[in-house]
């Protein structure tokens, strides 16, 4: 099943950016995302990401 970038972001609802790869999936399994939001952050490139725009840019609708 895939996910929409508003279900990631939805996910990472009040992260604080900067904010790197890992900090983006410690924030998103504290706040019980679903298992396909959990995949697609696993997925993206292990930078630091800026805001929210820049995690939407990388996941691109995965």
């Amino acid at each position: 099943m895939q996910t929409s970038p508003i279900e990631v972001q939805k996910a990472l609802k009040n992260i604080d950016y900067p904010a790197k790869k890992k900090d983006l999936i410690e924030h998103a399994k504290k706040h019980k995302a679903s298992k396909e939001v959990m995949e697609v952050l696993e997925d993206l490139p292990d930078h630091e990401y800026t805001n929210a725009a820049d995690v939407s840019r990388e996941f691109s609708g995965k």
